[in-house]
């Protein structure tokens, strides 16, 4: 790879953002098809989130990532928001369009492409059981309610933010049906006895934790499970969905579709295919 002066300058902002795995799995994309580009990690805090928008603006990068803790946050700072982006109230992608900084949603794209390859699932008809009601759940149930499921269960400690969220989302999808859940057994088992997918966006299951109730054997013999996380590989949730004998992922394909499509947004590329989740696996493994 050469930078020059005519370099395009593409990036991630997050707090922290040293951990990201998007910078390798970017720049092996950029350099596989030798395009004039160089994706960089920027530090931004959330007291200067406002100032480091226009500061991207004024230095020309092309576009950037957006991760924790700016998905929302950044959106008063931008110029437009595309719908996909509105609905789910978060973006992980922007673009510039001449002048403008326009935000994206590109992880629903990704959840729902991991999902078919991953889990050989079309999401159209099915009922979903989604655990959280943060930004991963608002992006996975715009994505989930867009392809046609029929019925969305959102199971959520605090009750509230699952309320706020199908208020968010039952207008534009009148034909879903939502469901509001706590996390009491007794209900989760009503309800995953009828899911055909189970589907965790919270960070329970980093660094080895487990959800404290979570009666999985009620999912049927032919449900799925699919965990947003992907460190580690194998989370208690997916050990215990694979003792069960239940076909299960990780978030490892999702955090490489959800690039492709941020790839395709800013270069007019098609990312080389599997390129992004072979560099994003190798690293794991280091």
């Amino acid at each position: 790879m050469r930078i020059s002066g005519k370099t395009r300058v593409l990036g991630i902002i997050g707090a922290p953002v040293g951990h990201s795995l998007s910078p390798a799995m970017q720049n092996a994309a950029i350099e596989e098809l030798g395009l004039d580009y160089v994706y960089v990690p920027f530090p931004v805090e959330p007291d200067f989130l406002g100032q480091a928008v226009e500061g991207l603006r004024r230095l020309g990068v092309w576009g950037f990532n957006v991760t924790i803790p700016h998905k929302s946050a950044i959106i008063p700072f931008l110029d437009r928001i595309a719908p996909e982006a509105e609905l789910c109230g978060a973006v992980n992608t922007v673009c510039r369009e001449g002048e403008l900084l326009v935000g994206y949603n590109t992880d629903g794209i990704g959840f729902l492409a991991s999902v078919r390859e991953d889990l050989g699932h079309d999401p159209r008809g099915s009922s979903v059981l989604i655990l959280g009601a943060g930004g991963a759940a608002r992006g996975a149930v715009a994505a989930l309610a867009g392809a046609g499921v029929a019925c969305i269960v959102i199971a959520n400690r605090t009750r509230e933010r699952g309320v706020a969220l199908v208020e968010r989302c039952q207008s534009a999808f009148p034909g879903v049906r939502f469901v509001v859940s706590s996390l009491a057994e007794d209900e989760l088992v009503e309800h995953l006895r009828g899911a055909d997918l189970l589907v965790n966006t919270t960070s329970v299951g980093m660094n080895g934790t487990n959800f404290e109730c979570l009666p999985l054997f009620a999912l049927p013999p032919a449900g799925l499970v699919y965990d947003m996380v992907y460190v580690p590989a194998e989370t208690p949730l997916l050990a215990e969905a694979k003792t069960r004998g239940l076909a299960c992922a990780n978030g490892t394909g999702m955090l490489a579709a959800q690039g492709e499509a941020a790839f395709s947004l800013w270069t007019g590329r098609q990312a080389p295919r599997s390129i992004m989740r072979q560099k994003l696996l190798a690293e794991l493994e280091r």
